[in-house]
């Protein structure tokens, strides 16, 4: 059976309106659950799934709305946590909980259960469901020009996709600057984010900074700091490591001190901001159980300073990520990269290498080893905090995710860096070293345009693997053949 996005809705429907399930319902903690109304289907195209279900879930009977998801995380993905239309929901059910996470939040904060419906129906349908998710994954990569452009000159090919791949690292120029503007903004305002809420006024916008409004090194720590634990996230959990920097942000960090036990204060108030220490689970006696009770034991003085937001471990991504990028490592890993940041001068160290080193190679090779973190501690052989793994991880950032922090951040913040300061020259010769830049694609995205646009050869050189992401991105995936030369010359 194949299944179009409407038939598979409908199945999810089916499956929540027949209740045909082939054991009894309980949500992931035991409770029992029985269906009285399962309510009726919402034919609108906001809200739930279904309204006005009645359900008894334990000895309590509730009467509100009823979501189905695919996945478990369609949830957030899909934005419901944030839509009031879904303050209703009393049942979450989804076919996939790798995580088996309990809950789901509404966007006023009450905690819903989640159940999963994998395992109660048939396998048959669990399965076409899966092609059918699969088989769409394959076709976003597909370029609808892959048997035409062929015809189309190679190098107007390359110079399409060398423009595309600075323009680009521009909006990573951009970016970054917006971002610095920003906080220099709130530094001055005093505004603490993000439990204050603001809105930058009229006057923020019409401003005109000068070079003279950045010569506060926290603030170039703070940004540092924020856009590499971005590039931890990858794609999963990029904004939630954004956040996470900015409500755990340097200033609050350093009222930690600064001595033997300061990694382990630090490791304390991350993980627990993040929401990924339990609160409700205990260990047997040994290496899990030690480090749990210290990371709760740290949090009970640590607290009582920190006035920022925390977050639910739900916000978190671990569906179909490799252990080495759970966000644990990452978070791990980036602890000593802030550690560097506060108290080893990596900012300095940085600017000093570019200025000094004459030699590219030298240069990007001195760069890398300034980012680098190999596995210690408890996280070099634990990828959550329940298991022990056999085999000890030797790093927590790597080389492969270096180069694409060099890429994504270091090299764009160096190039704002430079200009603002009146380094022209070093920020040009940070853009050519971006322009040479070879590296192995690991992006499946990349290859497979490169094979659609016959230039797999093209795909060790920075720039136009960075093309290729942004003509995917602004023309393939909108749509916009027409107005992509590519697209212009293979289909005119």
């Amino acid at each position: 059976m194949e299944l179009k996005q409407e038939v598979l809705e409908k199945t999810l429907h089916e499956i929540w309106s027949k209740q045909e399930f082939t054991k009894p319902i309980e949500t992931l903690d035991g409770l029992a659950i029985e269906v009285l109304d399962t309510g009726v289907l919402n034919t609108d195209s906001a809200g739930a799934d279904f309204k006005n279900a009645r359900v008894r879930i334990g000895n309590l009977t509730y009467v509100g709305d009823i979501e189905i998801d695919r996945d478990y995380n369609d949830w957030r993905s899909h934005g419901h946590n944030i839509d009031n239309k879904y303050n209703k929901v009393i049942l979450h059910a989804c076919l996939f909980n790798s995580k088996h996470h309990h809950f789901v939040f509404t966007k006023d904060g009450r905690k819903v259960p989640s159940i999963c419906l994998h395992g109660l129906i048939d396998e048959n349908i669990t399965r076409d469901i899966s092609n059918y998710q699969e088989k769409k994954k394959q076709e976003i990569n597909f370029l609808k020009c892959d048997q035409t452009n062929m015809q189309m000159e190679l190098e107007l090919k390359e110079r399409f996709l060398l423009n595309l791949g600075f323009e680009r690292y521009d909006k990573k120029c951009k970016r970054i600057y917006e971002r610095l503007k920003e906080i220099t903004f709130l530094n001055e305002m005093k505004i603490h984010e993000p439990v204050v809420k603001y809105e930058l006024s009229e006057q923020f916008h019409k401003r005109e900074f000068s070079f003279t409004d950045f010569t506060n090194k926290e603030i170039w720590q703070q940004l540092l700091y924020e856009f590499i634990f971005e590039a931890l996230g990858y794609t999963k959990n990029k904004a939630i490591m954004m956040n996470l920097a900015k409500a755990s942000n340097l200033k609050f960090l350093k009222t930690l001190g600064n001595d033997n036990g300061t990694i382990g204060r630090i490791e304390s108030a991350l993980f627990n901001i993040a929401g990924l220490v339990p609160s409700d689970i205990t260990f047997p006696d040994g290496p899990e159980k030690i480090y749990l009770d210290k990371l709760r034991s740290d949090w009970e003085f640590i607290k009582r300073i920190y006035d920022g937001e925390t977050f639910e471990v739900t916000k978190w991504h671990f569906f179909k990520l490799r252990p080495q990028n759970f966000p644990t490592i990452r978070i791990a890993g980036g602890i000593h990269i802030i550690y560097r940041i506060m108290y080893q001068n990596m900012l300095e160290t940085i600017v000093k290498k570019i200025t000094e080193i004459r030699n590219n190679d030298a240069l990007l090779n001195n760069l890398r080893s300034v980012l680098i973190v190999k596995g210690s501690g408890f996280w070099k052989n634990h990828y959550v905090l329940e298991h022990q793994v056999n085999k000890e991880l030797k790093y927590f950032i790597g080389l492969s995710r270096v180069d694409e922090i060099l890429i994504n951040v270091i090299l764009p913040y160096f190039s704002v860096y430079f200009e603002i300061f009146g380094n022209q020259q070093i920020s040009k010769r940070i853009l050519g070293i971006y322009r040479n830049l070879k590296q192995e694609p690991e992006n499946k995205l990349v290859t497979d345009i490169a094979s659609g646009l016959n230039m797999p050869d093209h795909v060790h050189r920075t720039i136009f693997q960075q093309g290729m992401i942004e003509l995917f991105r602004t023309y393939c995936s909108q749509g916009k053949c027409l107005e992509c030369e590519i697209g212009k010359n293979s289909f005119n």
